[in-house]
């Protein structure tokens, strides 16, 4: 972290952690070929540790070794934040030191209709646009190994369906595809490059994310890591390898 800004940069050299993860995040780009034929690509930065840490790693990687394109930002401003809240001056001060081009846009969500799937539905559309204006047809997002897990047990709770997160997703309907490039990195260890770096403001100012059926879930798996200790490699191995291609999201 540079000292004399007032504002978090991780870049290398990296700690052993910071190694770590940029060597995971490089597994997911060659094994699921997640830049192959992309020219620009958008990330959809939040400003949540997830998101933070994903510009930061691909920041440092695309162009070495990986193949060279060029990276922005998608920020969706609002009343409320999925995830925690930062000014936009914030974001783009860091996207600036960075040399990322960084654009926003404004949600219309209101408490009075407030609820994570048709705000997640509208944040993701408010970011397709906005991706589609600056000509980048493929957009990173921050969701690491422990959403996949999460995702795969609700559905498998609620639709009787073995389908988690998907790494490289292409959305006909949209013509955008999403890649996922922390799909194998834990939130632990995401939750320790930031605060290492700086940039853990991880309390979530949603109002009704506190209680949302995903913390739910995860709190469900913390159960049962106490039986089933390795619970959360085993299920991200076994998603990866046999979750269902129908699991190809449709917006």
């Amino acid at each position: 972290m540079n000292l004399f800004l007032s504002f978090p940069i991780a870049q290398p050299p990296w700690t052993k952690l910071g190694r770590k993860l940029e060597s995971m995040c490089r597994s997911a780009i060659y094994t699921f070929e997640l830049l192959q034929g992309v020219d620009h690509l958008a990330i959809a930065l939040s400003g949540g540790k997830d998101s933070l840490a994903l510009l930061f790693l691909l920041k440092a990687i695309v162009g070495k070794g990986t193949p060279l394109c060029k990276i922005s930002a998608i920020h969706i401003s609002g009343e409320f934040s999925c995830g925690p809240s930062f000014q936009k001056n914030y974001l783009q001060s860091i996207c600036k030191e960075l040399e990322v081009p960084f654009y926003s846009q404004e949600s219309a969500q209101k408490i009075e209709e407030l609820e994570c799937y048709s705000c997640s539905r509208e944040r993701r559309k408010l970011i397709f646009e906005m991706a589609k204006q600056i000509g980048a047809m493929t957009i990173a997002f921050g969701h690491h190994r422990d959403d996949s897990i999460q995702t795969l047990l609700m559905n498998l709770f609620h639709k009787g369906e073995f389908a988690a997160i998907l790494p490289k997703v292409p959305m006909a309907q949209y013509g955008i595809t999403i890649i996922r490039p922390l799909i194998y990195i834990s939130e632990d260890d995401i939750r320790e490059f930031a605060q290492l770096h700086g940039f853990a403001k991880i309390t979530c100012e949603c109002p009704i994310g506190q209680n949302s059926m995903r913390r739910k879930t995860d709190d469900l798996i913390q159960k049962i890591e106490e039986l089933f200790p390795n619970v959360r490699q085993n299920l991200s191995h076994a998603s990866l390898k046999y979750g269902s291609k129908k699991a190809i999201e449709q917006g």
